[in-house]
């Protein structure tokens, strides 16, 4: 392959790929990374960053990727190529990409992209920059010499009062809203969360939130000390809703703030602020007092910068159709409270004394498949349920009384016990369902009546023109509508709605009270509704209300401080208390600031009026035509328009923008549009649309283009519908373009294949693109040209493949027969057609049939094809098991038989097995469950013999069941295998043959994956609880045990928690420590804890680390008696360091040439030696000793006490000198022994040899001469070795190896330790 086809691929190939880092995707353009290389990625990705105007801002990246990535920079609105707007660079000692912007403008609000890429793909993140105004700007105006009006000045002022918002919704991904939700709810609330926003399935999302929790949880730490009982928000039976946390903060002073859909909401602390804040200790309540669809949002609460609270209050357009009832109860008895709605909710809010009743032991909360009615069961009523109960949906609330009775015989009557009493409770329960369905019905009959005499009054109103409709579309103050019956939360009791005027609610701004206050010491009469500021249209019906708390009461209006009456063309109507300003017809001279005054109270509102773009009904009826020109010819439009200036216009071209160009002539006055496109084609053709603009509005015309021409050709492919021996038929697709009329006939052509003549065989309909030729000699090939014809035209032909003409072609197989029904002397069968007909039609099928264990086929239909595709086979043996199959037919004959049916067995159909009995669980693991049961019994007419069983599980926390195996097994026992450690499951079996699936039976309560309860204990019996390693060594604890459920392991030094160098590793049979490199720090007392459900255990080992002794001090010798002399020396530097340190002294006088220990586990520096004699010399030598042997020995000076005595000459013969020395050898070899377990064993030899010879003990030929657990000694060529407490471990070779430089012996001997 080339070099270019290699780079070809590489351009072509895109694998998208998921990053570590969220946020980031990765985008691999070849098909395989070379070993070595990778793609490139974010180790960390830029942050959203909020940053006030005229200040520096800085995006940082790290990339990661080999060969090394290029990091470029991009903005969604527009380019970063301006180096003195936007510098990069690369900060090579922290590895960060940066982009940098020196003066940040409000223009810079932007998100901005971030894109790595080297030769195997690429990587790009997003971030978001918002700009605030900075409070610089203000003075910066304020020098330009003009005068400033400072209250003009503040109400332009801007006041950051806005959160960072959530980040949209992109396609295919999570909704930001519910990742904060899930953040702050309790699991318990997961489910009903995710349904709100359309997920049914949450447990994928568990891993990133569990992420995003503790990434939470880190930044309120910085602020709160403490959060907990967070509650989601619900509306009380008091009318207001609530939510709270309880609250400890580091600061008492940090700033607490609440916003809503990402907006700063004000609160107070007292009763009559909308939104208030109660604290109690540490607890936090949040209100909002009289709740209104209005107040529906995303509210969240901060604390400094963290949030710390989010939830969403939803109000849902919803009513109650039917109320809660007030019911009563006997002991022991289930009590029902159920409502209808008007709308369809997934679960409306039950309370009971403001607390919320959750799904549970005592409460059942069911909703219909409608999701219309919503009941509570109280179960296993008692006295203390006697109360009052709440439903509320939305801000709406319905109420009602249990009252339970005490039972009057005295006996328990529990729902689901064979007592007498449950057809009594079933009959109840079908009573109170049966009442509320009739009251439903009763209830939807005098709505429809009442909607109907409505209708008939707004007619009859109609008709005689009593003009009381108010235009607002909204309702007057007389009306009620239908939720009369609904509770207002307002109010205190009674079941009366509260409903707003929906459209009022969408064009005004409502103003609650009057607008100047009064100071008056005699309230007097009030507004109980003030003026709204309204907008209007020229040439509209405007209308201004407001409503006194005194229906004679009298007022006047004002136009801009001008005292109006009717004659001032408005019309002033006074109903009652309500007062009303109408201005039928609207100009542009009506916006004014109006107001009405009443006994010293005054509200005022602004009307605006506004001019949007208006197009003349007959110009727009005529520019909606279609225009319809030729190819090559020019097209125009002219549209008239009014309204205000200045007037933007735009004209399109299927949804795209027209500019002014050679072929596009757009001209524009201030009354007027014309578009005219010139030199037409036909792709010019479509929809041709205006778009006129102002400040008030936006108004839209949409007319056509036709552009005529002769059609194109016909589209191919041309598909053969029947190829006989003397016809060939054949089909193919209109043209893509009918030039702008219909296609009236299509011209067919034929040349026969071999020969250069083409022949006319006629013209057929346009209607149907379809021909037959019947002129046809069998055997030959021929082709064909067709055209299509139309007013302005003949199209260019399409030429057809060769086709021939008396061809066989048999059809295909097709599907495999399948059974419809089965019965003991009837069979019924339906199978597919072959998708290849043959190029003909099918006219039959051959059906066969099999008897199970022969290979014989016959054929069914005796009588001829079967002409439809399902058949009833009746020549059948009750209780044989047969195969099918079926084979087309078309003119050319009988295609090849599809594949064999599954066995059927001609036998009545069988009812479903019952229940299987006795299922127990036999044996169970982390991983597995065995179970095992006993068969169903046949119950003749009810349940058949059991032919198999499908074994189910589901986790506790999950809906749905898993079937364990796929197809039905027939022993009465399985293991289910691949479960989860420790996770509870529910499992059931199910009873399966031909007639179906019987009833599941599961077992009482939940199974946990575990081994049966052991209480732990360890394994090892020889376990070292005293370990001695040399300082830079590794130090390795293995510590088997068992237990089960899976105990708590923890580790600890001298009572305190390992070390973090200690490696920690624990598995369901043993634990193990691992210090890699050993320090003196590390000695110490280690306990390892093991404990489960059942019991806990513990043991001990002591771990020494330590080295070779330094030598001690220089030796000082002091003869204070005489014939004695003390030994003193300086410490080693290791005895501070190492308690265990201690020292041994040898000796060596002039009489025994050799050296012998003479003191040993001296923990002091002095010692003294008696028996000093006269005129011997003495050496000595003091070493310093612990667990892992001597150091290097510190000596004396020579000492001696010369003998004063008078000399004495001894005239001695010259003697010839005697050599002494001799190879090493043994005097008394080692002997074998048996030694008792437990107790000592001793074992010595005797040696000879000049120079004394070297000894070394061995054991299996490992050296014993440096192992602290055997004491060995040489006195005066005595060797002995000392085993404390021998064991069946110490059994085995023990070896003496003696040497000097003449020679070398040994001896062995075997030592059995008996038990």
């Amino acid at each position: 392959m080339s070099a270019d086809t290699n780079q070809h691929q590489k351009a072509t190939v895109a694998i998208k790929k998921m990053s570590r880092v969220s946020g980031v995707t990765i985008i691999q353009c070849v098909e395989l990374v070379p070993l070595g290389k990778s793609t490139p990625d974010f180790t960390r990705k830029p942050m959203a960053t909020t940053i006030q105007e005229g200040k520096k801002a800085v995006l940082k990246a790290m990339v990661s990727g080999t060969p090394p990535p290029t990091v470029t920079w991009e903005r969604n609105k527009g380019d970063v190529k301006d180096t003195e707007k936007y510098k990069t660079r690369y900060d090579a000692r922290a590895r960060e990409h940066i982009l940098e912007i020196p003066n940040v403008k409000l223009a810079h609000a932007d998100t901005y992209k971030c894109f790595a890429t080297n030769e195997y793909g690429k990587a790009f993140c997003t971030a978001t920059l918002n700009v605030t105004e900075g409070g610089l700007q203000k003075k910066g105006q304020a020098g330009n010499g003009q005068t400033q009006d400072f209250r003009k000045m503040l109400k332009k002022t801007v006041v950051v009062t806005r959160k960072k918002q959530l980040p949209p919704q992109k396609e295919g991904e999570i909704d930001p809203k519910l990742w904060e939700l899930l953040i702050s709810a309790p699991k318990k609330n997961y489910e009903k969360i995710c349904l709100d926003f359309g997920v049914t399935d949450f447990r994928w999302l568990l891993k990133r939130l569990n992420q995003m929790k503790k990434e939470r949880e880190d930044e309120q730490a910085k602020v709160v000390e403490k959060l907990e009982n967070v509650k989601q928000i619900e509306v009380k039976p008091n009318g207001r809703a609530e939510f709270s946390l309880d609250m400890k903060l580091w600061d008492p002073n940090s700033t607490i703030t609440l916003y809503k859909d990402g907006k700063l909401v004000p609160y107070g602390d007292d009763e009559n602020s909308k939104h208030i804040l109660k604290k109690s200790g540490t607890k936090y309540i949040f209100s909002i007092r009289d709740p209104e669809p209005e107040d529906a949002g995303f509210y969240q609460v901060d604390v400094d910068d963290a949030n710390v609270l989010t939830t969403d209050f939803q109000v849902p357009s919803v009513e109650f159709i039917d109320m809660i009832k007030d019911a009563k109860a006997v002991e022991s008895e289930d009590a029902i409270f159920q409502c209808v709605l008007s709308t369809p909710l997934n679960g409306i809010t039950w309370l009971k004394q403001d607390s919320s009743l959750e799904q549970g032991e005592k409460y059942e909360i069911t909703v219909s498949e409608d999701k219309l009615t919503h009941t509570l069961r109280v179960k296993d009523c008692n006295m203390a349920d006697n109360d009052k109960y709440y439903a509320i949906a939305g801000i709406t609330s319905s109420s009602a009384s249990l009252t339970v009775e005490a039972d009057p015989d005295g006996k328990k009557r529990h729902k689901g016990t064979k007592t007498g009493d449950q057809n009594d409770l079933n009959k109840l329960e079908l009573e109170q369902q049966a009442m509320l369905q009739k009251e439903k019905d009763r209830l939807e009959a005098a709505r429809k009546a009442q909607a109907e005499k409505d209708a008939a009054d707004a007619a009859a109103r109609a008709a005689l023109g009593d003009g009381s409709s108010d235009g607002s579309g909204g309702k007057t103050d007389g009306d009620k509508g239908d939720g009369e019956n609904n509770k207002n939360l307002l109010g205190d009791g009674g079941h009366e709605s509260k409903k707003g005027d929906e459209d009022d609610k969408k064009k005004k701004r409502i103003r609650s009270g009057p607008s100047i206050p009064h100071t008056g010491t005699d309230r007097g009469v009030q507004f109980v509704s003030g003026l709204s500021d309204t907008n209007a249209n020229v040439g509209e019906r405007a209308e201004l209300s407001c409503k006194l708390s005194s229906d004679t009461s009298k007022g006047c209006w004002y136009k801009n401080g001008k005292k109006l009456t009717n004659e001032d063309g408005v019309t002033i109507v006074k109903d009652g208390a309500c007062h009303r300003l109408i201005i039928e017809c609207c100009k542009k001279d009506d916006t004014a600031v109006y107001r009405f005054e009443a006994e010293g109270r005054k509200s005022e509102a602004t009307l605006n009026i506004q001019d949007p773009p208006k197009i003349d009904s007959d110009a727009l009826g005529e520019f909606t035509n279609a225009v319809i020109v030729k190819a090559g010819e020019t097209a125009e439009w002219k549209l008239p328009f009014s309204g205000g200036c200045p007037m933007n216009i735009q004209w399109y071209k299927d949804d795209d923008e027209l500019l002014p160009a050679v072929n596009v002539k757009i001209e524009t006055s201030d009354t007027e549009s014309r578009l005219r496109l010139t030199k037409c084609q036909r792709k010019d053709s479509g929809e041709i649309k205006i778009k006129i603009k102002n400040e008030y509005g936006i108004t839209e015309a949409t007319s056509k283009l036709v552009v005529v021409d002769k059609p194109t050709p016909p589209q191919g492919p041309v598909d053969i519908v029947e190829s006989a021996v003397t016809s060939i038929e054949f089909k193919w697709k209109p043209p893509k373009h009918s030039g702008g009329y219909p296609i009236t006939n299509y011209i067919i052509e034929r040349q026969q294949v071999g020969r250069n003549k083409w022949s006319k065989l006629g013209e057929i309909s346009g209607i149907d693109p379809r021909y037959k030729d019947s002129d046809v000699d069998p055997g030959r090939r021929y082709c064909y040209r067709i055209r299509a014809k139309n007013a302005e035209g003949i199209s260019d032909y399409l030429q057809t493949e060769d086709m021939a003409a008396g061809v066989l072609r048999y059809p295909g197989t097709p599907t495999a027969p399948k059974m419809v029904s089965a019965f003991k002397d009837c069979i019924t069968l339906s199978w597919s057609p072959p998708c290849d007909t043959g190029g003909t039609k099918i006219v039959g099928y051959n059906l066969e049939k099999n008897k199970k264990g022969t290979n014989y086929w016959s054929l069914v239909n005796q009588g001829g094809p079967i002409t439809a595709t399902k058949y009833a086979v009746k020549d059948i043996f009750e209780g044989a098991a047969y195969e099918f199959r079926v084979s087309a037919i078309n003119l050319s004959g009988a295609g090849d038989p599809s594949i064999p049916s599954d066995t059927i067995i001609a036998r009545d159909p069988m009812k479903a097995p019952g229940k299987v009995t006795d299922l127990k669980l036999t044996s169970s693991d982390y991983t597995t469950f065995s179970l095992a049961w006993i068969k169903p019994k046949e119950v003749r007419g009810v349940a058949d013999e059991a032919h198999g069983y499908y074994v189910e599980v589901r986790l506790l926390e999950c809906l749905e069941w898993t079937r364990c195996n796929s197809l039905p097994i027939t022993r009465t026992s399985y293991t289910v295998v691949g479960l989860k450690a420790m996770a509870s499951y529910w499992v059931r079996v199910i009873a399966t043959n031909y007639g179906g699936d019987g009833e599941p039976q599961s077992f009482d309560n939940y199974l946990i994956a575990m081994p049966p309860p052991v209480r732990p204990k360890f394994k090892d019996k020889n376990m070292k609880t005293f370990v001695v390693v040399r300082s830079g060594n590794t130090v390795h604890l293995n510590i088997n045990f068992e237990a089960s459920p899976l105990p708590e392991v923890s580790w600890l030094k001298d009572g305190m928690p390992v070390s973090k160098h200690v490696t920690i590793t624990n598995s369901d049979k043993g634990s193990q420590m691992l210090i890699p490199t050993s320090e003196r720090s590390d000695t110490g007392i280690y306990t390892i804890f093991i404990k489960n459900l059942v019991g806990q255990e513990s043991v001990n080992v002591e771990i020494r680390v330590t080295d070779d002794p330094k030598p001690p001090g220089p030796v000082e010798l002091d003869q204070n008696i005489p014939g004695t002399v003390t030994l003193s020396w300086s410490p080693s530097p290791d005895e501070k360091r190492d308690d265990r340190l201690h020292y041994m002294i040898s000796k060596r006088d002039s009489f025994k040439r050799s050296w012998r220990t003479v003191a040993d586990n001296l923990f002091n520096n002095k010692f003294t030696f008696v028996n000093i004699l006269p005129g011997w010399e003495y050496n000595f030598r003091v070493f310093a000793k612990n667990d892992m042997g001597l150091s290097a020995p510190s000596e004396s000076p020579k000492f001696e006490i010369k003998k004063e005595k008078e000399k004495f000459k001894v005239n001695r013969p010259e003697t010839k000198s005697l050599d002494l020395e001799s190879p090493p050898s043994f005097l008394v070899p080692l002997k074998r022994r048996t030694a008792p377990q437990g107790y000592e064993s001793h074992m010595s030899c005797a040696v000879k040899g000049n120079p004394a010879p070297r000894v070394t003990w061995y054991y299996n030929n490992i050296n014993l001469n440096t192992n602290t657990n055997y004491h060995i000694k040489n006195v005066c060529g005595v060797c002995s070795l000392l085993i404390l407490r021998a064991y069946a471990k110490d059994n085995g070779e023990y070896k003496v190896i003696i040497e000097n430089k003449l020679g070398r012996a040994e001896c062995s001997m075997i030592l059995n330790v008996r038990e």
